[in-house]
């Protein structure tokens, strides 16, 4: 079966891999000179099942309203004259119940963890290599209230069957001991000793670079203009290299998928939230992370990534704009340079923005839609490095007409 993928960031590429491998004729259409070069390029390098959840949380809209007046805030708020975005806010806030968090919750845990094991196979059978490491995430709390507050995070876990131990600063510094460096004060952590890191962008580029060797197609430097429709089917992707053609397609275009369904009645509420990530070379390892530190207080994670360091966070809702503001770069570099001030030149750092595509309750969207040969894989959001070997398997069994292995309560356009 032909087969066009609309998007490569890491996930339409490995939505390609699983395409490949079911036997698939794959062409992959993207806008961007390579794989892997706008919401991919640079996060924060966690692969992090134990993290996954909604940020539609309880509690969330007082935090938003006393983060818009702080200085250097997790989160920032710019309105704008955007139905959309009002539209994505509302249903945001809609979300923050305790029972909608607990409901999200749990679908974004069994794609995160069915993902994972994913990614543990597709590594054993290709030998890819992108700075991939297996150290745990430890997650540092700064206040004796956030440490509290673990408290509750670790029952959720504990019912998720997820490892995990509540430390205190002395053992946090065990785990990362470059924290003993640090300038701010530990109160404790949490850690979480079965989650990964790895460079997504060259993990990406590296599996395309594989899919190409294996006869699938990519069409670079190439946008997608629209979708024809032809009764309850897509007749083919109008595109900057003209029409192109297939017998299903695969909607992985992140940000850019609501403006091209809405046009067939196909109405997805994802909207970008843009986050910010600095990059320096380790030039002491030993006062670097060993793998990847994420602090409660600044909402900013730090992991090490081969010897470079890469430190990313803010949410910033301000539509579609990809500048990168400065102060927001400052707000990153304060948390890195906070937590491990001698681990490099911060002043020498690069410095990314990247939009992420974020539904308003968390979880994405999978599988089929009304048009019969239009499949979804969407809307990841923060979770898109941590989800993508399971979105793509998933979706690459439902076009080959498998039933996937785990349940899609919750993740499907039909299920919402």
């Amino acid at each position: 079966m032909k087969v066009l993928v609309m998007g490569a960031g890491v996930i339409g590429t490995t939505c390609a891999y699983y395409l490949r491998r079911a036997g698939h004729d794959v062409t992959v259409v993207d806008r961007q000179p390579g794989a892997a070069l706008e919401t991919s390029f640079a996060n924060a390098g966690g692969v992090c099942p134990g993290f996954a959840g909604p940020w539609a949380a309880p509690g969330m809209p007082l935090k938003v309203l006393r983060w818009l007046f702080a200085r250097h805030a997790p989160l920032s708020l710019r309105p704008r004259l955007d139905p959309q975005q009002w539209r994505w806010l509302a249903a945001f806030l809609g979300n923050c119940s305790a029972e909608q968090f607990a409901r999200n919750k749990a679908h974004m845990q069994r794609i995160a963890h069915y993902s994972k094991a994913c990614l543990t196979s597709l590594r054993q059978e290709t030998g890819i290599d992108y700075d991939q490491g297996t150290g745990g995430v430890l997650q540092i709390f700064q206040t004796n209230e956030e440490l509290g507050a673990a408290q509750n995070a670790a029952r959720v876990l504990q019912s998720f069957n997820v490892a995990h131990r509540i430390v205190d600063a002395r053992d946090a510094i065990k785990i990362e001991p470059a924290l003993a460096h640090a300038a701010v004060k530990l109160a404790g952590g949490l850690h979480l000793p079965e989650d990964e890191t790895g460079d997504c962008h060259l993990f990406t580029t590296r599996l395309a670079d594989l899919l190409q060797q294996q006869g699938v197609v990519f069409h670079f430097g190439t946008s997608v203009q629209s979708l024809v429709k032809d009764g309850d089917a897509v007749a083919g992707a109008i595109t900057a290299r003209g029409l192109l053609t297939a017998d299903r397609y695969v909607m992985a275009l992140a940000n850019d998928a609501p403006r091209l369904l809405r046009p067939l009645g196909i109405d997805i509420p994802v909207y970008p939230v843009k986050g910010y990530a600095i990059t320096i070379e380790a030039a002491r390892p030993d006062r670097a992370p060993r793998s990847s530190v994420m602090d409660e207080h600044s909402k900013v994670m730090v992991t090490r990534l081969g010897n470079r360091v890469r430190a990313a966070g803010i949410a910033e809702i301000s539509g579609y704009d990809r500048s990168i503001d400065r102060r927001k770069v400052d707000t990153v570099l304060h948390a890195a340079r906070a937590l491990f001030p001698d681990a490099g030149d911060f002043e020498r750092a690069s410095h990314w923005a990247g939009l992420r595509p974020m539904t308003p309750d968390g979880p994405p969207y999978l599988g089929a839609t009304p048009l019969r040969n239009l499949v979804l894989n969407l809307g990841q959001g923060s979770n898109g490095w941590t989800q993508a070997c399971g979105c793509g398997r998933i979706v690459a069994d439902i076009v080959s007409g498998k039933t996937p292995e785990i349940d899609l309560g919750g993740l499907t356009l039909q299920g919402r």
